[in-house]
C-alpha cells in the first residue's frame, strides 16, 4: 500500500505511517510544491499510489471522471496534526484495506469513518 501525503498535511505524517508498516512519500518530495491538484492526482493513479489529504477536490475529480483509482483518505478535522489523528487514520486505513485496494474513498472524522467503493456513478 503505497500513499502520497498531500500538500496540505505535515511531512510528519509520513514518520507515522512509516511506523504503522504503510509506505508513505510526501508530495513535496516528489513534485512541485505549488502542482495542481489534477497532477498529484494523475501521478498516484499512474503510479499505483493512494492519496491522503484534508481537502475534498480529489473525491470531487473521482466524481467527475468517474474513474476507479487513486483511492482517497481524506481526513475531515480541523486539526490535522498527525500526533492527534494518527492512529485513527491507521486504524481506518487497515480496517479498509480492501476497499482502498480495489479503489474507495474513505472519509474519516472525529465521530466516524465511511467509505465510498469506486467509481462514484451518477
Amino acid at each position: 500500500m503505497k500513499i502520497i501525503v498531500d500538500m496540505n498535511l505535515s511531512p510528519r505524517w509520513c514518520d507515522y505511517l512509516k511506523t504503522a508498516g504503510l509506505n508513505a512519500i510526501h508530495w513535496v518530495e516528489i513534485g512541485k510544491p505549488d502542482a495542481k491538484d489534477s497532477e498529484i492526482f494523475l501521478y498516484a493513479k499512474n503510479n499505483d499510489y493512494m492519496l491522503l489529504t484534508h481537502d475534498l477536490d480529489f473525491a470531487v475529480i473521482l466524481a467527475h471522471t468517474a474513474m476507479d483509482s487513486p483511492s482517497v483518505i481524506q481526513l475531515r478535522t480541523r486539526d490535522t496534526l498527525p500526533e492527534k489523528h494518527a492512529s485513527k487514520v491507521i486504524e481506518t486505513i487497515k480496517k479498509y484495506h480492501k476497499e482502498l485496494n480495489n479503489g474507495a474513498i474513505v472519509t474519516i472524522d472525529l465521530i466516524q469513518s465511511r467509505v465510498r467503493i469506486l467509481p462514484i456513478k451518477q
